[in-house]
């Protein structure tokens, strides 16, 4: 029982130092959030649709490509801008994170149901060592 319960402990503690890559949760920063208008709407209709905007940083006006699709000609969106932006040329954006902060709860939860599945598979695996084995030995014969 000890030998399933430390490596339980073990895999746990290699996901936790491992980070939040892991289990799927990027924190990666796209760069500050601007508001920025839709010049050239794409229509979602294709796999690769990216809309062209315009967006102003430091009282300078930037286009953008945003990948995305189904927004209007002239609606408002926020988009993430890099942190160094090219004098000439378009800039790619990214659509800004509407739920900052989400992926706070998330990697507790995840450890949490990492943990679930180690303890459930430590005790299956000290059920099954734990049964104990039937012989199939034939039963008597009776002569009629």
């Amino acid at each position: 029982m000890a030998i399933p319960a430390a490596a339980g402990v073990l895999v746990v503690l290699l996901a936790w130092l491992a980070g939040p890559g892991l289990l799927g949760i990027g924190n990666d920063v796209l760069g500050a959030p601007v508001q920025a208008e839709v010049t050239k709407p794409a229509p979602c209709d294709r796999p690769d649709a990216k809309e062209t905007v315009r967006f102003t940083v430091a009282g300078k006006a930037h286009d953008g490509t945003l990948d995305g699709c189904g927004h209007g000609q002239g609606e408002r969106i926020e988009v993430a801008v890099p942190d160094v932006l090219p004098d000439q040329g378009a800039v790619t954006v990214h659509a800004a994170d509407t739920s900052m902060g989400a992926s706070d709860a998330r990697r507790p939860l995840g450890l949490a149901l990492l943990v679930f599945a180690c303890f459930s598979g430590g005790m299956f695996v000290y059920l099954w060592l734990s049964i104990p084995l039937r012989s199939k030995t034939a039963g008597p014969k009776t002569a009629s």
